[in-house]
């Protein structure tokens, strides 16, 4: 990218990114990473367990429709803010720069456990797909997890592979991310037909249809607080508008579709594990994998086997989605100085944040070192983040139609965010009050408290710094244009947006 290319304000250049991802490559980079890992891990030993079948598809599509709706208070953004950063760039455009470093901090946390929990799957599979090649090399054990040499060089390849690709560019990593999302579609179809038509396959297979140790409504709340960490990929979708090829318009239809096609594929993969025999007895035989298991009954082994093909194109999805999602957010936070100007590098040659793609893949690669514990805790911690980045953006979006009433989608809008704002409210409450069915556990809080007082010492770091810059600075850095209209009031502000800026 030449000087020519780039925006200056003041003397200083603001680095951007190319323009190259069409809407294909955008829908299956946010339905991979929609579908990852959870969609065919977590049906056996958490959704079934807490919910029952009937619980488990009714919260999918109940939280498929909130956060529809949260994807329309994106939307509503989208146009007005094309850059890099989604929900951070929102959240300063809405409410300034604490709010953009809390919901910028939020979402970094929600995407590196959704890399981190991908990277753990990769040795799940292995040790299902592979059992004895990878697991050798035994190093220590953590809350009776092993853990092996030979596994934790696997994932660090696959991670640094990843990491290449986002490098070099979002041509090859978007090409691969187009196939992957194909071949994880047509593997869920395949799975589900067999089911189907499997001797044993019975509608009574279903019963209990909700756990038996709580209500249906506890059940169906069991699982709906954890959609904001199921359906978070949709929103990779603004993290990487600046790079659109298309008219930020559409970006709205393609976030709608990805979340009603992420909730059609769990509820097939949860129903096909629950519906080949009662499933309270394929329960009680304690299956390492109990996809995995119902695969090999239906196809035999090399059946099963060739599930790992939908499965890998999963969590591939998914790591490689969001490690385009984190980078970009970096990215975003460092150009816009609420992170180093480390994070805002761009490769002089591939035209990427390529210092962003080495500090997300230094963190990745340290996770697989803490075993399969902390699985369950990522879910927690990534879904209380996300949850806040939703509702920084739905109060956004509202705050922007409010003050810009003219524009066609005013009148309807501003319900509709208020609607996914209150979601939002209560997928959090749910994760964080004790006595909730889905309160968040001990270690995770643990590590929720560990990531909240590093935020804090940062942002104290980083606050005297960011409080010194002009806000018409940090419009230019986050926008591109140094009179770009925000929503919140300040003496460097402009009373109010102006819905010209579409």
């Amino acid at each position: 990218m030449g000087d020519s290319d780039k925006h200056c304000h003041a003397g200083e250049l603001r680095e951007e990114l190319e323009k190259t991802l069409r809407p294909v490559e955008v829908l299956a980079l946010a339905l991979g990473a929609i579908v990852g890992w959870g969609c065919f891990v977590l049906p056996g030993i958490r959704f079934l367990p807490d919910a029952g079948p009937m619980g488990t598809v009714i919260a999918f599509f109940v939280g498929a429709l909130f956060q529809c709706i949260v994807a329309l208070s994106y939307s509503f953004l989208i146009k007005p803010y094309p850059v890099a950063g989604g929900a951070f760039a929102y959240a300063y455009a809405g409410f300034g720069t604490k709010g953009a470093f809390i919901c910028g901090w939020a979402l970094v946390l929600s995407y590196i456990c959704v890399i981190a929990a991908n990277a753990m799957a990769m040795i799940l599979l292995t040790r299902y797909l592979l059992p004895g090649v990878f697991d050798v090399g035994y190093l220590y054990t953590i809350a009776g997890w092993d853990i092996n040499a030979g596994e934790l060089a696997f994932v660090s390849v696959v991670l640094m592979l990843f990491g290449w690709m986002n490098f070099r560019g979002m041509s090859a990593a978007s090409t691969i991310q187009v196939f992957l999302a194909f071949a994880l579609t047509i593997g869920v179809l395949v799975l589900t037909f067999g089911t189907i038509q499997a001797d044993s396959s019975s509608l009574s297979n279903l019963e209990p249809f909700f756990a038996e140790d709580r209500s249906p409504l506890a059940c169906v709340l069991m699982v709906l607080a954890l959609t904001p960490w199921l359906y978070v990929g949709f929103d990779t979708i603004p993290q990487t508008a600046e790079e659109f090829t298309f008219s930020p318009h559409k970006a709205r239809d393609l976030m709608l579709l990805s979340i009603i096609c992420g909730a059609v594929i769990y509820a097939l993969v949860t129903m096909c594990v629950a519906g080949l025999i009662p499933y309270k007895e394929l329960l009680s035989q304690n299956h390492a994998w109990a996809t995995g298991w119902v695969a090999d009954q239906i196809f035999g082994r090399w059946g099963g086997v060739a599930l790992t093909v939908p499965v890998l194109a999963g969590i591939l999805t998914g790591m490689n989605g969001f490690f385009m999602a984190t980078t970009r957010l970096l990215f975003s936070m460092g150009r816009s100085k609420f992170l180093p100007n480390f994070f805002a590098a761009v490769h002089p040659r591939y035209n990427t944040p390529w210092k962003s793609v080495v500090f997300t893949l230094a963190l990745c690669l340290i996770v697989p070192w803490f075993g399969r514990a902390a699985l369950i805790w990522i879910v927690d911690m990534s879904a209380i983040g996300t949850a806040l980045a939703y509702l920084y953006t739905s109060l956004t979006a509202y705050k922007y139609l409010d003050q810009n009433p003219d524009i066609p989608e005013a009148r309807w809008g501003k319900p509709v965010c208020l609607i996914g704002a209150t979601t939002s409210i209560i997928c959090f409450i749910l994760l964080v009050f004790p006595s909730s069915p889905a309160a968040i556990s001990v270690p995770s809080w643990i590590m929720l408290f560990i990531w909240v007082g590093l935020g804090g010492l940062f942002y104290l770091n980083r606050r005297e710094e960011l409080l010194n810059i002009p806000h018409s600075r940090l419009r230019y850095l986050l926008f591109g244009k140094s009179d770009y209209p925000v929503l919140f009031k300040d003496a460097d502000e402009e009373p109010a947006p102006s819905a010209s800026a579409e």
